[in-house]
């Protein structure tokens, strides 16, 4: 995430007219040689090696947080102490009672304060979102499913990392993967009403870097039944054990009309079946998603040339700076984080 982040404050000022200069004053990391090597590499004016450097510093405006998710509150609340503008990495925080503090932070420093859900800003997704609020998949939506998919800790000999604490985590693949497609689910259909759950953790136990073996206490994957507050079914699967699927984020939208589907390892596509067409002619329909008219893309290439993960992140920065600039909300910021947090935390206690 530091990679994926410093590429895009790098680059959002060379492909967006941006209301302000971007400079990147300074980097943090706990690791002192590593943290100066990605200064270095990644365009940073210096290294530091503690977060409350990055706080007290009167030159920094804005504190963009991609540490685990056990510093995210501590860190937000004395950057909104330190009047910072925030940007946070997903999921907001650990629990609800972690981001309930946060978004009591941000709202007596009234600082602009943003949750980096970057798969809103891939241009299909957006494209999507336009689609059905005009009405095109119809007035009415009926199911929405998603499944995000992985397999990175399938090997039962993969070792013990702080994604697999819950001290450190909050929640296994449910909070790391499955807060994108909550998230997803609340953007493009709406507030969720109420779930069912069910999780496992396939391999309980993994290998520490003293060769001792520590019990992991998260989820390896979660499915999820529910009813959105529109009366639109919901059904989602997060997994870190599907072997072949390495960054598998996919959806599909039925509505009253037609319907949408999205494969995030088919980005720059947006597959539409409209009911309204001729019936000898109907089925799915691939949309190229690189028009200059598609969100974001008249940025970047001529049409058919295509775009890439980084560029979702390049689009999160150029929104929230002219956010900050204009002085208005853009979403999700922390108090929309807290609804996604909420969602985690309801599906954690239906599972148990």
């Amino acid at each position: 995430m530091g990679r994926a982040h410093s590429n895009a404050w790098r680059q959002a000022p060379r492909f967006f007219d941006l209301p302000a200069d971007i400079r990147m004053v300074a980097i943090c990391g706990r690791d002192h040689a590593g943290t100066r090597r990605a200064a270095k590499t990644l365009g940073w004016e210096r290294a530091v090696y503690h977060w409350k450097a990055i706080t007290a510093d009167s030159n920094i405006d804005i504190v963009d947080i991609c540490t685990p998710n056990d510093s995210h509150a501590e860190i937000a609340i004395a950057a909104a102490r330190a009047g910072k503008a925030i940007l946070c990495e997903k999921p907001l925080a650990r629990n609800c009672a972690e981001a309930r503090r946060m978004v009591d932070a941000v709202k007596r420093s009234r600082v602009p304060n943003m949750v980096c859900f970057n798969y809103r800003r891939l241009p299909a997704v957006a494209l999507a979102k336009e689609m059905i609020d005009a009405g095109e998949i119809g007035d009415r939506i009926y199911h929405f499913r998603a499944r995000y998919a992985q397999d990175w800790i399938v090997d039962e000999n993969f070792p013990m990392v702080w994604r697999l604490q819950s001290k450190v985590a909050g929640s296994g693949a449910l909070g790391d993967i499955g807060a994108h497609i909550i998230d997803l689910a609340r953007f493009l259909v709406g507030e969720i009403a109420g779930v069912s759950a069910v999780n496992e953790t396939f391999v309980k136990r993994r290998l520490t870097k003293n060769r001792s073996y520590a019990k992991v206490d998260v989820d390896d994957a979660v499915s999820v039944v529910g009813k959105f507050k529109n009366g639109a079914m919901l059904n989602l699967e997060a997994t870190r054990f599907a072997r072949g699927r390495k960054n598998h984020l996919s959806f599909e939208i039925n509505g009253g009309r037609g319907s949408l589907t999205f494969d995030l390892e088919k980005m720059n596509r947006l597959r539409f079946y409209d009911a309204k067409d001729p019936e000898h002619s109907r089925g799915f329909r691939d949309i190229i998603v690189t028009e200059p008219s598609h969100p974001y893309i008249k940025n970047w290439w001529p049409a058919g040339h295509i775009i890439g993960y980084e560029h979702s992140f390049i689009h999160t920065i150029a929104d929230f700076v002219n956010a900050i600039v204009a002085r208005r909300r853009t979403q999700p910021d922390f108090a929309d984080g807290l609804k996604t947090q909420r969602i985690l935390d309801f599906i954690q206690r239906a599972a148990r």
